[in-house]
């Protein structure tokens, strides 16, 4: 009787076990960004750099919206560059992404090639 009480216990712990490690231990920690054309012209070959990727759109209407989102892996600099319609390009350096930073990150693009960048970020880990 002792005996597949016993079995029992192991049975469950083998497969409750893993599956609690499985849902505590995994988080995905995600920045859910925005990049909006205020330019007051079309813009094309945007990137947007971030620490160990990079994302973009070959064109962006003015007024446009671009949603993306960014999973971080290590630590640095977000930096955008485009090309404006007369072919001028824009490098523009923006904020420090630190991994298991989470939230979300709306980046405007203005006129003579400014941005303006608004984090929601969670505290530096």
């Amino acid at each position: 009787m002792m005996f597949q009480s016993w079995k029992r216990g192991i049975a469950i712990t083998m497969f409750v076990g893993p599956a609690l490690l499985i849902v505590s231990g995994c988080h995905s920690y995600h920045i859910e960004t925005t990049v909006e054309n205020r330019t007051g012209e079309p813009i094309k070959l945007l990137e947007v750099d971030y620490p160990s990727a990079s994302f973009g759109d070959n064109n962006l209407a003015a007024g446009g919206v671009y949603h993306y989102r960014i999973q971080l892996q290590g630590s640095g600099p977000l930096k955008v560059q485009y090309t404006t319609g007369d072919e001028r390009q824009v490098h523009i350096d923006g904020p420090t992404l630190v991994e298991r930073q989470e939230g979300n990150l709306e980046i405007i693009l203005l006129p003579s090639g400014q941005a303006e960048f608004h984090p929601s970020l969670t505290p530096q880990p």
